[in-house]
This record gives C-alpha cells, sequence and structure tokens, in this order.
C-alpha cells in the first residue's frame, strides 16, 4: 500500500512569516475501498496528481500546482491539508493570495489555527499600509478579531499535544502582538500592555535583542505604559531604554528620546539613567530589585525651599507663587506673611483678560506658557475731581495710552498691592492696580549750524 505523508504549517520563524513546515502524519492510502485508521482513501489518478503537486521544490511552483489539483478534486478528502499548504506556499510570495487560500481553508475548517493566523499577519500588514485613520482602524480591528478566534481555537482531534504545543508557540505571539496595536491605536492602552507582555513571554529572548518586528513591539509596549492613566512612566523608561540598547546605532534616535522623556519625567533629570539602560539591556522585563527614585513631589520642594531659605522674602516672585500653590498650608501661609499687604512692581505680565477696572494676566513662566492668568489687579478708581479741559484732554489721552498698553496678549508694568490669593488654580489678587506706562524720549531740538563766513 503506498502512503504519502500531508505536510501542515506548525511554526513561524520569529514574526517573519516564514513557514516552517513540519509532519501531521496524515496518511493517504490507495488500493483500499474503506479508510484505514489516520488514513483516506484516494484513486491512483488522485494519488499521482495530489504528489505532484506537493514534489514540487519552490513555493512558486507549488502554489499553482495545489490550485490545479483542488480544481480537478474539489471534494478531495485531504481538501483542508492542501489548502493549508496552498496557504503556506502562497504566504511566501503573495499575501493577498495567501489571504484568499486562507479564507477557503476557513470555509472547510473555521478552527484551523494556521488560517486564523494567516488571516491575522496579513491583515495587519494591510492594516500598517493604511493611511486614513478610520481605515487603518477598521483593518486591525479585523485582524485582531482573527486573532482572537486563534486564541480560542482548540486542538484538531488528529493533532498531538507536542504539536498543538509547537504550533501555539510559533502562532501565538503574532495573535497577541495583533490584538495589542489594535487596542493600542485606540488608546486602550490596558488592553495593548496585556497582550504584548503574554507576546514577549513567548518568544526568544533573542528576538527582543535584534532590529525586528518584536524588538519594535517592546517599544510599543514602552509608548503602551506612557498612554496608560496616569502614565506608567519608570515601565516606559525601562522598555524604551531596551530598545534603545539594541537598536541599530541609526535608528537609536527615534528611540530614545522617548526612554529619557519618561526617565525625566519620573525621576526629575537625567542623573542615573546609565543605569536604567544598563538593567534593560540585562533583562527582558524589570527584574526584582529594578527602581528608579521618583522626583521629588512639589510640596517636599517646598519644604526644602522654607528649611534652607533664610529670609523667604527675598524670593522671586515665581518662586513665592511655586510655593502658595503647592505647599502645605503652613509653609503657604509663611510666605504669604511676607508679602500680604505690600506692594510690588511686576514687569512684562501678559495680558489674559482686559477691562479698565480689572486686569487678568500671566506672570509665571507656566501661566505664560498656557496662556492662563495666574494675577488678578483691580486697578485702583480713577481720579473723578473736575478737571479743567486741558486737565480732562491729558486724562483722556492717558485712559487710551492705557487701554492700548492693556489690550489682551500686550506685555504691560504693573504695580499693585497683594490683598488675597487661592492656591489651586493659583490666583493671586491685587488692590491698588496701576498700569506704569514706558516713559518717552524727549525729542532731540534739532541742531542749527551758522552759516560760514567768507
Amino acid at each position: 500500500m503506498k502512503k504519502v505523508v500531508v505536510a501542515s504549517l506548525l511554526a513561524v520563524a520569529g514574526m517573519a512569516w516564514v513557514a516552517s513546515p513540519a509532519i501531521a502524519q496524515t496518511q493517504v492510502n490507495l488500493g483500499s475501498n474503506s479508510q484505514s485508521a489516520g488514513g483516506v482513501q484516494m484513486s491512483p489518478a488522485e494519488y499521482n496528481a495530489y504528489n505532484s503537486a506537493i514534489g514540487q521544490t519552490t513555493p512558486q511552483a507549488m502554489a499553482p500546482a495545489l490550485e490545479a489539483y483542488l480544481t480537478a478534486y474539489p471534494q478531495s478528502a485531504v481538501k483542508a491539508s492542501v489548502l493549508q499548504q496552498l496557504m503556506t506556499a502562497y504566504s511566501q510570495f503573495d499575501g493577498v493570495k495567501a489571504l484568499d487560500a486562507a479564507d477557503r481553508l476557513l470555509q472547510v475548517d473555521a478552527n484551523n489555527l494556521s488560517g486564523l493566523t494567516t488571516e491575522t499577519f496579513f491583515r495587519k500588514a494591510q492594516a500598517d499600509q493604511a493611511t486614513d485613520p478610520t481605515a487603518k482602524q477598521a483593518a486591525l480591528d479585523k485582524a485582531a478579531d482573527y486573532a482572537k478566534k486563534g486564541l480560542a481555537a482548540t486542538k484538531p482531534q488528529d493533532m498531538s499535544d507536542a504539536d498543538f504545543t509547537k504550533l501555539k508557540a510559533g502562532t501565538y505571539p503574532i495573535l497577541y502582538s495583533a490584538i495589542a496595536i489594535a487596542a493600542l491605536n485606540k488608546k486602550d492602552a490596558a488592553t495593548a500592555i496585556t497582550n504584548y507582555k503574554q507576546e514577549l513571554a513567548m518568544v526568544p529572548a533573542q528576538a527582543t535583542q535584534t532590529p525586528g518586528s518584536v524588538l519594535q513591539d517592546v517599544f510599543f509596549l514602552a509608548v503602551a505604559y506612557l498612554q496608560s492613566t496616569p502614565p506608567d512612566l519608570a515601565n516606559c523608561a525601562f522598555y524604551a531604554a531596551r530598545v534603545a540598547a539594541y537598536a541599530p546605532d541609526n535608528l537609536k534616535s527615534q528611540y530614545e528620546p522617548t526612554a529619557k522623556f519618561c526617565y525625566k519625567k519620573y525621576h526629575g533629570g537625567e542623573d542615573g539613567y546609565d543605569a536604567v539602560v544598563a538593567a534593560a539591556k540585562a533583562n527582558l522585563n524589570p527584574p526584582a530589585d529594578f527602581k528608579i527614585k521618583p522626583a521629588p513631589s512639589p510640596a517636599d520642594i517646598v519644604a526644602n525651599v522654607i528649611a534652607t531659605t533664610p529670609d523667604l522674602s527675598t524670593l522671586a516672585i515665581s518662586d513665592k507663587e511655586f510655593i502658595l500653590q503647592n505647599g502645605k498650608a503652613e509653609d503657604a501661609a509663611k510666605v504669604w506673611d511676607t508679602i500680604k499687604g505690600k506692594s510690588v512692581q511686576i514687569p512684562d505680565a501678559v495680558v489674559i483678560e482686559s477691562s479698565p477696572t480689572v486686569l487678568k494676566v500671566a506672570v509665571s513662566d507656566d501661566a505664560v506658557q498656557s496662556k492662563t492668568a495666574d494675577f488678578t489687579f483691580n486697578m485702583a478708581a480713577p481720579d473723578d475731581t473736575k478737571k479743567t479741559p486741558a486737565q480732562a484732554a491729558a486724562a483722556k489721552k492717558l485712559a487710551d495710552d492705557i487701554a492700548a498698553a492693556t489690550a489682551v496678549g500686550q506685555k504691560v508694568t504693573l504695580t499693585g498691592t497683594y490683598a488675597s490669593y487661592t492656591p489651586s488654580p493659583i490666583m493671586i489678587t491685587m488692590s491698588e492696580g496701576a498700569v506704569v506706562l514706558p516713559k518717552k524720549t524727549p525729542a532731540k531740538a534739532p541742531v542749527h549750524h551758522a552759516a560760514p563766513h567768507h
């Protein structure tokens, strides 16, 4: 009795679609009118056509031969296996046809893990090429749907536990990656983190140390931690530092800024960053003793300033404001006591809201950058005494000059007296506000030169 072995896709090397066929031990028996244990019935003509198709030495030759076999024998007892071999062959050189073969395979065997993985891989690849955000997310979600079905697929009855374990090892990382990127693209950081971690738990450590899609996914994991609510800056710094450590020199600049941003945001400076890089290079995940010292809290900074500044009245306005906003009540009170009721002149305040009676301005760097008022000046009442026509004209001109100087967006110098404040959001209220107009330089008298005497 002649026998033929039907190959099936059992593994995928790394994250590149490199089929590594293994023997499934499905026997095709000839010369029998009934199926023997583990075998299928096949006529000599079909056997020859089948053997000729799978005997091709290149995917490009095998694919059309298998298509011809399926056309001639559409009800073949080994149709599912042939479709799987066809899908594997196409996957080497034509993703569109690989997807078509996977579609046909899943119509015959909806539980086929290799078919579901092929759908996931090539649909994710198509999503990567999409430029329209809506279309891209739809394609990613489609790939993720196939991935979820793949993770739920059960072991075929005729497959050994060892072979199914091998199949899962080669396909699950692809499935987890697709679910993760679909989630990350729509800001679902928690789902992305879970799936990226599951992917990395199944891949060889070497795959996370060499350029490729796995190392790219390590970076996406860092991004997912950054996008968490609240951001997990320590894990972001660790995983991004690992990617930067193993990325080629010409690509390090794409990854290191994220690692340093997360580290500085968490730690408060770049000191100690090299230790994070060393730990990340040596470990795929943060070791048990891995810690990044967090930056001091605003309250800690305030407490240190209070303890180390003998005369709090000498602090800059921005420092006083920081303490009023972030310090403990007793620390804020100490600073407020040094300025309450005192008059001050503040230059270069940016006007946010303007009226003749109230000016709201941005004074601190943060307020200026965010275009948010942190000082309110209640302007001093105008002089209502009776004026001569000349005095009235001068008063009107002064009012016009002040209005021009305090238009929204202008920088202006103001004087006022500290009256009150609220810490959150910070707003310092000044009474007796007044505008200090720049002094005009007097015009120089023209110089007359006497005519020369002849």
